[in-house]
Order: structure tokens, then sequence, then C-alpha cells
């Protein structure tokens, strides 16, 4: 009888084993004697983790779990600003939290691309400084610090990123409309996730003054609070401040 389960025993563990240790390869993740230990099971925020033996139900209702959450009705943001509001150029007061009414899809993206044009915040040297702190820390890792799409992740050490990034100082984002970054920002595009829940409203905006402050500079043009030789859409802050003076004169 001891032998007997000595055999069993020995079998037992044979088999398991084999049958934990099996490789990944290609498309297949291998064997795991407990998955846990490699996958977390636990609920992970702004994460999309996924496995197929986690106890979170389907992929659908986990990939809803993981999407950042909304802002309850009424509340009202950290972020919101009390300052006078540059009426010419519709600046909102709630900085943190403005509504998007742009879907996650491609009928979506074009139509953030033909109606989102100018920027409601007006070009200022703060915006500008601010806009680059952000992109450096959000962007230049894959797009570069000069925008060109050759962040470290992408030139160093053979290059870690499998895509090219965006490459901001090609012709085609040159002359793109905001809605095109401010889409991609909002719901992500192809390997970049969404950085809607990391900046808010204001930065994501003074961001994109940045992107254009590096197309004006790979061109040798001016994009800053007294001037913008880059387009005609953004206005320079300068230029926003004398109209709205003008305009508080014609109300008195």
């Amino acid at each position: 009888m001891k032998r007997s389960f000595q055999y069993f025993l020995f079998l037992a563990v044979l088999t398991l084993g084999i049958s934990s240790c099996q490789s990944a390869e290609k498309n297949s993740t291998g064997s795991e004697y407990m998955p846990d230990m490699g996958h977390s099971i636990a609920y992970e925020a702004n994460v999309y983790g996924y496995y197929s033996f986690n106890r979170w139900g389907s992929r659908d209702e986990y990939h809803a779990m993981a999407q950042p959450r909304v802002p309850v009705d009424g509340t009202i943001p950290r972020t919101r600003n009390g300052s006078p509001l540059v009426n010419e150029i519709n600046v909102p007061s709630a900085v943190g939290s403005v509504p998007y009414k742009y879907e996650d899809s491609e009928e979506g993206r074009a139509r953030a691309m033909a109606e989102i044009i100018a920027n409601p915040y007006p070009i200022t040297d703060a915006g500008l400084a601010r806009g680059k702190e952000l992109y450096n820390v959000f962007c230049s890792t894959c797009h570069g610090e000069k925008g060109d799409g050759a962040g470290y992740l992408v030139r160093d050490d053979g290059g870690k990123y499998p895509v090219q990034p965006a490459n901001f100082l090609l012709e085609e984002h040159v002359t793109a409309t905001n809605g095109r970054y401010y889409h991609s920002i909002m719901h992500g595009r192809n390997l970049m996730g969404s950085y809607k829940d990391k900046i808010n409203y204001q930065e994501r905006w003074e961001v994109i003054h940045y992107i254009r402050s590096l197309q004006a500079a790979d061109k040798k043009l001016e994009y800053s609070e007294k001037s913008n030789t880059l387009n005609s859409i953004e206005v320079p802050g300068a230029v926003a401040a004398k109209r709205e003076a003008s305009s508080t004169q014609e109300t008195e």
C-alpha cells in the first residue's frame, strides 16, 4: 500500500512538472502551475491587464472596469479657475474637466479633426513653458525632444519601440487641425494610450501649443506670445490681451 501511494505520488509530481513547465513561444504563453504568480488577479485601475484565468469576468467587463471614471455630476474640479476669461477665444473657466463629445472611433476622429480648429487658449510664454514640461514628461520618450518621432525608446539601444511614433515635423502634422492632436490625447491612437486622465483640459492645450512651437522652430518661424508666423489660427497672447482690452472698453 505504501509503495502504491509513493508510485502514485511520483506520477502526480511528474505530471504536474511536465504540465507546468511548458515554455512560452510565439503566440503561446505556455503553461503555468500557479497563474496568479505571473499574472496579477488584482484589479488595476487605468491598466488593461485582462487574463483568461483571472476572476474579473469577461474581456469586455474587464475593459470597462479598467477605464478612468468620469467625475460625479455636479462636482467642481479642484483646478477650477476663477480668473477673468478671454471672451475673444472662449476660454472655459473649469480647466480640469470639460465634456468631450467625440467618440473613440474613426468617425469620431474625423469629426474632431474637422470641427476642432483653433486652440481655445492664447499663446503665452507661461503656457509654452508648462507645455514643454508636460511634453517632456509624457511625450518626448516616444515623439522626441524635437517632435521628430525619435524619442529615446526609438533611437537608443537599437530601439525598444516596435512602431515609429508620429513625426510632428512632417507637413501633414504641421497643417493638421488641432482636433487631430486633441483627439489623440483624449482617446489614444494606435499603440499610444489615452492621456485624458493624466493631464487636464488646459494642460492638453498647452502641450499642443508647445508642439506647434517645435514645428515653428524646425521651419525657422516664430510661435510665441508676441507673434505667430506658423499659421493664422493660433492667437498670440499679446494680441488676445489687446482684443480683450478693446472689447472691455466698448462695453463700458
